[in-house]
């Protein structure tokens, strides 16, 4: 158990939302092209940009909480 508060979460909270604020901002940025695909095919393509944010998203909240990358 940690005792003392560490950097790494607050920097890591303000991180993450920037982060996912770039992403998303990427993803509208791309939906000009994606809106002109088949619906189907838009169904899949933002499925898969909805979940790939998770992707790292355990090795960072571990970094946050222990200060190593795995």
């Amino acid at each position: 158990m940690r005792k003392e508060p560490t950097w790494r979460i607050p920097v890591g909270i303000l991180a993450l939302l920037a982060g996912i604020g770039i992403y998303a901002g990427v993803v509208m940025w791309a939906s000009q092209w994606i809106g002109q695909a088949h619906v189907l095919v838009q169904t899949v393509i933002y499925l898969v940009l909805g979940v790939a944010w998770l992707l790292p998203l355990r090795r960072f909240l571990i970094w946050m909480e222990t200060g190593r990358w795995g």
